[in-house]
C-alpha cells in the first residue's frame, strides 16, 4: 500500500479511554503470565476499528518497553532464564522476518480485509488448540494437588544428545539447541504476523522443553522485549506502527505489569495456567465470530446483511470484554488469597520464634 495513513483510526475520548484500560489489563496479564498481553491487545484494538496489520505493528511497539521492565521485576523474583530467553530470542529473531513478510504480501495481495482475515482466522486456531490444551493441563494439575511435573514429552526431548546441548541453570534443564530452534523461529513468525508470539512460546517451553511454568512465563518476556524491538524496526520501516496507540497501551501497562509480576510470587503454577487457558479460549470466540465478515470481505462468501454484522460485532466485543475482565478478576483474586496466607504463615513463624 503506498498510502498507510488512511489506515490509521480517528481517535475520540471514548477511544482513548479504552485503550487506557485494554493496556492495563494486558499489562497484567503480562506480568502474570509472560505471553505480553497481546492476544487480548490486538484484538481489543481491532474491535476498536483499527485495522490488523497497524494492530499488529503498534502492538509491537509497545510491547518491548513494557517487557523489559516486565522480564527485570520476574528476573529479581529469580523466575526469567536469562540464557534461555537469549538463546530463544536469537532463533525467534528469524521467525519476526519471515512473519513480517507473510503479513506485508498479505496486505499488498489482499489489503485490510485480507490481513484482518488472517489475523483473526490464526487468533482463533491457535488459541482453540494451545488454549484447550492448557486448560485441561491446569485441570490435571488442580486436581494432583497443583504441584507441576514434567511432561513426557519435555521427558523425551531431553534424552535427545544432539550437541550444543546447552544447560539453563534457573529452568534446570539440560537440552539439545536444535529443540529451542523450531519453538524460537514459530514464536517469532506468529509475533510478526499477528503480534503475539508468547501463546506458543510459553506452551512450548513448559510442554517441549520441560520448564515450569512461572520460569518460563518469566522467560518469555526476554523474548519479547527482543522480538518487539526488532519488530518495531520492521515495522516502523513501513510506516504501519500508529505511536499513538503505543504510547497509550504502553503508559497504564507499565503499571499493570508491575501487579501481575507481583502476583506470581503468591500463586501456585496451575492458576498462571488457568488465567492464560481462559483468557486464550473466550479471545478465539471473539475472533472467530468475526471470521465470517472477513470472509465476505474479501468475496469468498456471499455479502452478509448489516444487521448480522452489526450483531456479529457486538458478540465480539462483549467476549473481548469477558475475557478481560475474567483474566483481570482471577490474577487479583489469587493475589489476595496469595498475599494473605503469605501474611497468615509469618504471623504463625513469628509466634512460633516467640513462643
Amino acid at each position: 500500500m503506498k498510502d498507510v495513513s488512511v489506515m490509521f483510526i480517528g481517535m475520540t475520548l471514548t477511544k482513548l479511554l479504552s485503550l487506557l484500560a485494554i493496556g492495563a489489563v494486558g499489562g497484567l496479564l503480562s506480568g502474570f503470565i509472560g505471553s505480553g498481553g497481546a492476544f487480548v491487545m490486538t484484538p481489543a484494538m481491532m474491535s476498536l476499528g483499527v485495522p490488523g496489520a497497524v494492530a499488529v505493528a503498534s502492538n509491537m511497539c509497545h510491547k518491548f518497553p513494557k517487557a523489559m521492565v516486565s522480564a527485570y521485576k520476574r528476573w529479581k523474583y529469580c523466575q526469567a532464564d536469562i540464557k534461555l530467553g537469549l538463546v530463544m530470542a536469537a532463533t525467534a529473531i528469524i521467525g519476526v522476518q519471515i512473519g513480517c513478510m507473510i503479513q506485508k504480501y498479505i496486505l499488498q495481495a489482499f489489503g485490510g480485509a485480507g490481513s484482518n482475515l488472517y489475523i483473526s482466522a490464526v487468533f482463533m486456531v491457535v488459541l482453540v488448540f494451545v488454549g484447550g490444551y492448557v486448560f485441561y493441563d491446569a485441570y490435571k494439575l488442580a486436581k494432583g494437588g497443583g504441584e507441576a511435573v514434567v511432561g513426557r514429552l519435555a521427558l523425551r526431548m531431553q534424552k535427545i544428545n544432539i550437541p550444543p546441548m546447552i544447560h539453563f541453570k534457573t529452568a534446570n534443564i539440560t537440552i539439545s539447541a536444535w529443540i529451542t530452534i523450531p519453538i524460537g523461529v514459530l514464536t517469532g513468525i506468529l509475533a510478526a504476523t499477528i503480534a503475539v508470539g508468547g501463546f506458543v512460546g510459553v506452551p512450548g517451553m513448559i510442554y517441549v522443553l520441560g520448564v515450569s511454568a512461572v520460569v518460563a512465563s518469566a522467560t518469555e518476556l526476554i523474548i519479547a522485549f527482543v522480538m518487539g524491538a526488532w519488530g518495531s524496526v520492521q515495522w516502523g520501516l513501513s510506516g504501519l506502527i500508529d505511536i499513538r496507540l503505543s504510547l497509550l497501551l504502553l503508559a497504564t501497562s507499565l503499571i499493570g505489569v508491575q501487579l501481575g509480576a507481583l502476583g506470581t510470587t503468591y500463586v501456585k503454577d496451575y492458576i498462571i495456567k488457568v488465567v492464560m487457558a481462559t483468557t486464550m479460549l473466550i479471545v478465539a470466540v471473539s475472533r472467530g465470530v468475526m471470521v465470517p465478515g472477513y470472509l465476505a470481505d474479501v468475496g469468498l462468501i456471499t455479502p452478509i446483511n448489516a444487521d448480522t454484522l452489526v450483531l456479529f460485532e457486538r458478540i465480539s466485543y462483549s467476549s473481548l470484554l469477558l475475557a478481560l475482565g475474567s483474566a483481570a478478576l482471577i490474577i487479583v483474586v489469587a493475589m489476595i488469597k496469595g498475599m494473605t496466607a503469605d501474611r497468615r504463615a509469618k504471623k504463625t513463624l513469628a509466634g512460633v520464634h516467640h513462643g
